[in-house]
């Protein structure tokens, strides 16, 4: 089992917590963590633009990247969420047994 860190950004905070509990009550995500507010500068439609977001961290497995794919841009606020994932070469065995457990269908 691969673990993944998956990251997004959403604009208000209840919309992390609306998207991080479908994905826990889901099984798609073993963990979403919502970071306070920071604030994100990128390139949209031609211009440069500053927002201020939360970034939610979602622990999850690389088997259920498709089904977390999906959920997110179903439920995601933005027209193209962002949504990148990071492979975890070192898990401890007790996380990694528990994230197993948490996302088993």
């Amino acid at each position: 089992m691969t673990v993944i860190v998956a990251m997004t950004t959403v604009d208000e905070r209840e919309a992390g917590e609306k998207l991080a509990s479908a994905l826990v009550d889901g099984k798609v995500a073993a963990c979403v963590q919502i970071l306070p507010q920071m604030t994100s500068v990128y390139r949209w439609e031609g211009e440069v633009r500053k927002e201020t977001e939360h970034l939610l961290l979602i622990k999850t497995t690389s088997d259920k990247w498709q089904s977390l794919s999906g959920l997110v841009n179903e439920l995601h606020p933005y027209d193209v969420p962002e949504l990148v994932a990071i492979d975890v070469s070192n898990v401890a065995p007790e996380y990694q047994k528990w994230l197993g457990e948490q996302t088993a269908d």
